[in-house]
């Protein structure tokens, strides 16, 4: 046995080069997201305070991120929220074993829900929106 092509097939190509990709697996060169789209993912990314609170903002920072820098913006405000609300979440939690975390749980509920809808109608204006009182993990 020889390491030589069949008859007829095409040459492998020459050492350290690589053949170019197929087609649609190239650079990513996705165009930018149109206006009316920024403004749904943005809101989108704080609506999801209600279902999937952490995880949605990453997904939609990483995936439409790079095709908006509004939705990005916003995608990270919204993170940065959720996480710190969850903080607040669970630091009242553990002081429902001396009494307090009674009353501070339903208020960082309530916080959590005024602003996350304030914040959904803000974006979807097309404004971009800070939350008060959040810790910036992410930048």
């Amino acid at each position: 046995m020889t390491d030589q092509p069949p008859y007829g097939a095409p040459e492998p190509p020459p050492y350290g080069s690589q053949p170019p990709p197929p087609y649609g697996y190239g650079p990513a060169t996705q165009p930018p997201l149109a206006p009316n789209e920024e403004r749904i993912w943005a809101m989108l990314s704080h609506l999801s305070y209600f279902a999937f609170a952490i995880v949605a903002p990453i997904i939609i920072m990483l995936a439409l991120g790079p095709r908006s820098e509004f939705v990005k913006d916003q995608a990270k405000e919204a993170l940065n929220f959720h996480i710190t609300v969850s903080i607040a979440a669970i630091v009242s939690a553990l002081l429902i074993l001396v009494g307090i975390g009674l009353i501070l749980l339903p208020a960082v509920a309530i916080f959590g829900l005024v602003f996350a809808i304030l914040a959904s109608l803000k974006s979807y204006e097309g404004e971009p929106y800070r939350y008060p009182l959040t810790i910036r993990f992410v930048s």
